[in-house]
Order: C-alpha cells, then structure tokens, then sequence
C-alpha cells in the first residue's frame, strides 16, 4: 500500500519516465472495436423454408464429396452462411474447414461473390440479390486420401459421410429450426445406413427432410459389405467391413449384443429414441472412430471383432458399443447445459465432461459385464488396468481433475512427449473411478437397498421416448444423489475434481470389497493391450513402456526411468549387453529384483547414444483386483445383470 501521495508520485515518475523516453521512437496504433458481424442465433423457424442438400459420394478413388446446396431465402441484403465448427461429441472447434473447396454461390444462375469473416473463418458472407428466391452454393470436400491429412473416410469399400462435412448452415437460427431434406448418391450397389429415413431411387437416396441439429446427428456408413441385425427394442446393428467373411457371426456373439441393448434398457428405466442404429465398421482402411449421437453412432473396430472373438485380440474392441450407446442417455438425452449450444457456432464448455463421459465410461463397462460382453473377470481386469494407469498420472499432483475437461480444446489429442505430467482427457477413466466410488456410497448408506441403477433411473429415466435433450448442471447431479442416499457429494466432487490429488480415487474397489495389487503376471486386459500395442508396460514399475523394437513409448515422470534421463523419442539398442528384445527387457527386470543390481542400457536418441544405470529392483509390476473378503461385495452385485 502507498502511504502518502508524495510518495505515490514519486513511484509514479519512477516507472513512467524511462516509458515516455522511449515513446519518442516508437509509433502506437489505436486498437480498432471488433465485431463479428454474425447475428446471433435465435428460436424461431428459418423464414426461407426447407434447404435441399445433393451429396455425390460416388468417388472412392480421389475421394471428393462434391456438394449442391439450394438454400431458399426470405429476403435480399446480408446473408451469412457456416460451416460447422464445434461439433457435439468433439468437445472442441474440431470442423475441417480446410477441406471445403471449390465454393461458389448462385442466384437464378448468376455468381454471388463471397467473403470469409476474417474473425470466424467458418462463416462465408454473401449479399443476396433482390427478388432472389433461392441461392445455390456449390463447393467439394475433399475428405484425405493419406492418414496424414487427418481420417480417413472413404476406401474402395465403404465411407462414413459426416453431414457436417458437406453443408452449410444459415446462421441467425437454432439448428433444431432449419428444415433440410438430404440426398446422397451412392457407388453403385453400396447398402447405406444412418438414424435417418428415405427413399432408395437407384444408388440415391431422397431422404425425409428433418431439421438440421438432427440431420447433423445422424451421420452414414455405406459399403460393398454390409449386413444389418435386428437387436430389438427398435435397434439395429449395421455392420460394413472391408471383406464378407468380417459378416460372419454366430447366435451367441449376437445374443450378448441383444443383452446390451436389454440390459441399458432396464438400467435407465427407459429408451430415448423412437428407433436407434449401430453404425459399426470392421475395417484397418477406414479411420478409427468412436462417436456418440442421439439415435446411432459411429463405431470402428479392427477386422477379427466377430472372427476372433475369443482370442484377446478382439478383447479391446468390445468396450466400444456399451460406451457409444450409453451416450444416448447420458450426453446427448441428458446434457450439461454448458455444453448445449443453439447451433455449431457457439462455443461448447466443458466443465461436466466427468458425468458426461465418466460416467459414460463407468456404464460402458457395467453394460458390457452384464450383457456378458466382457466376462466378470475381464471387467474387474480393466478396472485394476484403469486405476493403476491414472495412478502414473502424476500430473494430479498439479493439475485438478475438471482442468483436463479442457483437454478436447486444448491439445485436441495431439501427441504429448510427457502426458503423464501434462495430464489429457483423464475425466473420462477418473470419473468412472469416481463414479464406482459413488455406487459404493450409496450402497453403504442404504445398506445395500439402492444403488447406482437408482440413480440412473431418477436422472436419466425421466420422459420415455423423448429424443431431444434435457440439460443439468452439477447441482442437479447432487440433487439427484440426495434424494436416493443423503451424503456430501458435493465435498466428494470438490475432493475428486476440483482439487489436485495424490492418487485416483479407489473408494468403489475397497467399499466394493477389492483391493488394487500387483504380481508379476499381466492380466487379460494388460496382455490384449500390450499385444495390440506391440509393446511392454512396466509404466507401473520402472516408469517405462517399450515398444518391442525398443522405442520409448512412455516415461512416467520422477519414476526410476524418469530419473535415469529415459525419454520418449529414445530407442533402446541394448539391455545387459544383450541386443534389445521385449523379453531381454523383462528378463533384466526380473533379474534385478533378485540380485539387486542395476540395469545397464544402450540408448539412441536421434543420430546419438549413450549408455546410462537404470537404478531398480522391484522386478515386473502389473496390477490386478483382489478380493478382500468373503461372499460378493457390492462391486460383484453391481456387475450382476439385470436381464
């Protein structure tokens, strides 16, 4: 505080006098005011009527969308038309703008010139001409042809057409209340599917105009292969593969599928769709995907998901489906208000992605126990996998949970040499430790009378058959937990999210009568992941993961490895004098545990080695869930079906 004002100006001279010597030679701009210019979006219908959208998805060779747009408008003057840029189930401003091309717009025939805000480059401006009564926009998507220009969406044999791609929107209006009616053409004799309806004239497909929130929620897959199952309940599973013996299944395979969609029925008390498709595609050509929408989702999975089942290659894979189709209840149903927006223009927060995905999480692998996607011991395998995995996030130390929500905007899953420490999308795994912890709680406090189906239920059973969305805020999520068990949920939120933390939460495994330990033997889940991902994970140990050419797939920070100066980027060439292999490598692990030596290493890192002592001795580590008494804990009751 300063105390008098002479010594107030004294500061005040001290500080500015050597700023005023130098303004003598340095110009100083005016900030100009900013203004978007892009009206804000309001509830009321589109005035102009119904958009027709033409897609030409016949091209599985340079794999360009090419796109005629017939947009009807009320009236000339300024026009502003979007690409979508905050895509639902992204989280973040993920729209590939850099892909539309070509674009030019129309009226009666003559060109309109354009403009691209240069504060919203998604949106494109136009002047539309009196007595216009519709403008035509014309332009290509050019989806990639190599992985490195992002996913890939179209093969020889199948596609997944994403309606954001290939339409733009009128902005000035909620999505919900622009009309469009969509019209694709197919490679010739490709079977198509989506959560849309229409009628197949040839190879197009006109399909029932519906509004564009929705059109954008209901996403395609199409392909050579294909064959659709009937799941009941007004579900189907639409399967395209890259080859016809990927369709093969058996009856048992398929029952497990009926149970899941069963079993979240009896779970939520209710269905929120008036029909639902499982757009799933057995494919190592198309691009990886997981997404959630309100009547489908889009779901990849490598080929060998029906062929090998039994085998743990296929064990990763199965988790897929219970997660995507418990988002129909929980995110797109119910949905944290601040990640509702009116339109995909309006930027999405993303504070309550630990319900919103945690939970998600947590019921994905619930519905997958019960419906007997997993078996019992597979799904407390991943549980001991997913704690003892967010136990090396030593980034909790600084970083609170509801900090990495922000994660889907700010690294948007660009590779990161030390997650371990910088944290990513943890509220996904955590809020599923949270949330068994949660189920816990309230079992103990009702002395096993509820639980959390009750809670399902109460949240997100409310308005059978309601496909729009109803949204919360956490308040609401306490609110519902205290009228099935009073607690201070509110203080175990504040403890779990808020704050930073010395380990993840593990009240569901004790109160649920486990306990996390670790031998030298991997379980089903930590040996599928390891196979899938060729590489050895001792990141529960040492500090390491190593992939079995020897490459540094992962250092975990102040561990062992951490402190020797290991790194990703950094091959491994040779353990104990002997040329790197994966079983050298658990062979020297072992071995420095019994005789209590250090490991010698052989590095390369760029166009440089060097050698360096790995300092440890507590040999191989992997985790895994044991029984801390007798006869079944709550965790066991939860896993039971419900069917």
């Amino acid at each position: 505080m300063i105390r008098s004002l002479a010594a107030a100006l004294c500061l005040s001279t001290a500080i500015a006098s050597p700023l005023l010597a130098q303004d003598v030679i340095r110009s100083k701009p005016t900030a100009l005011p900013v203004d978007s210019a892009k009206p804000m979006p309001k509830d009321v219908p589109y005035p102009g009527g119904t958009i027709r959208l033409d897609v030409d998805a016949t091209d599985t060779v340079q794999r360009i969308f090419r796109v005629k747009e017939t947009i009807p408008v009320a009236s000339s003057g300024p026009m502003t038309l979007l690409m979508p840029e905050w895509l639902p189930g992204n989280h973040a401003p993920r729209g590939p703008i850099e892909k539309l091309t070509g674009l030019t717009f129309t009226a009666d025939g003559k060109p309109i010139s354009w403009k691209r805000n240069p504060l919203n480059v998604y949106a494109f401006e136009i002047d539309v001409p009196a007595g216009t009564k519709q403008v035509v926009a014309s332009f290509q998507f050019l989806s990639a042809t190599a992985t490195n220009q992002g996913r890939v969406v179209v093969t020889p044999k199948m596609q997944n057409i994403q309606w954001e791609d290939v339409s733009l929107y009128p902005a000035g209006y909620y999505t919900r209340q622009i009309p469009v009616q969509a019209n694709v053409t197919y490679p010739a004799g490709w079977q198509a599917a989506t959560a849309l309806r229409g009628k197949r004239t040839g190879d197009t497909i006109a399909y029932d105009v519906i509004d564009y929130e929705a059109l954008q929620d209901s996403p395609v897959f199409a392909g050579t292969h294909f064959k659709a199952v009937d799941l009941g309940h007004n579900v189907t599973l639409n399967i395209v593969a890259d080859d016809a013996d990927e369709l093969v299944f058996n009856t048992d395979q398929i029952a497990k599928h009926k149970k899941l969609v069963a079993e979240a029925g009896a779970a939520f008390g209710t269905y929120h769709f008036d029909h639902y498709d499982f757009l799933l595609s057995i494919t190592d050509e198309m691009g990886g995907i997981g997404l959630e929408h309100h009547r489908s989702s889009e779901n990849q999975v490598e080929p060998g998901y029906f062929k090998k089942w039994d085998s743990g290659e296929a064990l990763l894979d199965r988790n897929l489906l219970p997660h995507e189709f418990t988002h129909s209840w929980d995110g797109k149903f119910r949905r944290p208000d601040l990640l509702w927006t009116p339109n995909f223009d309006v930027p999405m927060q993303d504070s309550l992605l630990w319900v919103y995905e945690g939970q998600t999480q947590f019921w994905g692998y619930v519905l997958g126990a019960r419906s007997g996607m997993f078996s019992k011991q597979e799904t407390l395998d991943a549980y001991a996998q997913i704690a003892a995995k967010l136990d090396t996030t030593r980034g909790r130390e600084w970083r609170p949970m509801v900090d990495t929500t922000n994660d889907p905007i700010i690294s948007a899953r660009r590779p990161k040499g030390w997650a371990n420490w910088q944290r990513s999308e943890d509220y996904y795994n955590e809020g599923l430790m949270i949330w068994l912890e949660v189920d816990g709680i309230l079992r103990q406090q009702t002395k096993g009378a509820k639980g959390i189906d009750d809670f399902a239920k109460a949240f997100f059973g409310i308005k059978p058959g309601d496909w729009g969305q109803v949204v919360y805020n956490r308040q609401d999520v306490i609110d519902t937990l205290n009228g099935v068990a009073p607690y201070d949920w509110g203080g175990l939120f504040h403890k779990y999210v808020d704050s930073p933390t010395t380990e993840t939460p593990k009240g569901g495994f004790t109160l649920g009568g486990y306990k996390l330990v670790y031998t030298d033997t991997p379980n089903a889940i930590t040996k599928a992941a390891e196979g899938a991902q060729k590489t050895v994970d001792q990141s529960f140990g040492v500090g390491l993961t190593v992939k079995n050419d020897g490459d540094i797939a992962a250092v975990i920070w102040n561990s062992a490895a951490f402190k020797a100066g290991l790194a990703v980027g950094s091959k491994i060439i040779a353990v104990n004098g002997n040329e790197y292999s994966s079983d050298a490598f658990k062979t020297a692990l072992t071995e420095a545990k019994d005789a209590k030596k250090p490991i010698q290493l052989i590095l390369k890192q760029d166009k440089y080695y060097r050698t360096l002592t790995l300092a440890y001795s507590d040999g191989l580590r992997y985790p895994h869930l044991e029984k801390t008494g007798t006869g079944e804990g709550s965790l066991d009751k939860l896993l039971q079906p419900r069917t």
